[in-house]
């Protein structure tokens, strides 16, 4: 399939991606705790926002991509931390659709239909090295075909090095939030987990929900 866009993404293209998803979640949860447990645990809320937004590293710059990587993978570490110890494992996917209701507000729609959440599957998918591929691109209905996955990799090379991980995979959190993104954008989401020879990996499908 000769494809007609590009995930390729400069430094600065990247950074801001990060800066993104970062908002998009913390804003996520910022909702979450207001509309579904009535403002509980603010103190605590207030506080660990307070980390994540400590000492945080410049919009640009030669390393600023690297930089804003390891702030949203410890920013996301420490909500769902948060979450899961106070609320438990289920709630996952409210904070997901939380998120995805921030999503539909700041990420730009390209006209390309189901493509377009798609594509924005790629670049997350992107912004770690994962290998994938984008196996349909209709605006009625769009896929994507990661064979191996990079968030594990980068997630295995974190807790190796002592970092404590709240979730035993980033797919526990990844497939409500991917789906609640697609969902948000007005179309049926599918998903796949899948494992071979390359790796853990996924298929994501987004559909006309008419």
């Amino acid at each position: 399939m000769k494809q007609k866009y590009s995930t390729d993404m400069s430094p600065a293209e990247r950074a801001a991606l990060w800066r993104q998803r970062l908002f998009e979640a913390e804003a996520g949860l910022t909702r979450y705790l207001t509309e579904t447990r009535g403002g509980h645990d603010i103190d605590d809320w207030i506080a660990v926002r307070a980390e994540i937004y400590e000492g945080l590293p410049g919009p640009s710059g030669a390393a600023a991509a690297e930089e804003w990587q390891r702030v949203f993978f410890r920013a996301q570490a420490l909500m769902e931390r948060f979450l899961v110890s106070r609320y438990g494992h289920g709630e996952l996917a409210a904070w997901a659709r939380a998120g995805g209701e921030v999503h539909r507000h700041v990420e730009p729609d390209h006209g390309r239909g189901a493509l377009d959440p798609v594509l924005r599957i790629a670049r997350q998918a992107e912004l770690y090295g994962s290998r994938y591929e984008v196996t349909e691109d209709g605006a009625d209905r769009a896929a994507l075909r990661i064979t191996h996955c990079a968030i594990w990799d980068y997630r295995e090379r974190a807790r190796a090095r002592g970092v404590g991980l709240t979730l035993d995979s980033p797919c526990e959190y990844c497939v409500h939030a991917m789906g609640a993104n697609v969902a948000a954008k007005g179309f049926r989401p599918r998903h796949e987990l899948t494992e071979g020879p390359e790796g853990h990996g996924c298929h994501w499908e987004a559909e006309c929900a008419a």
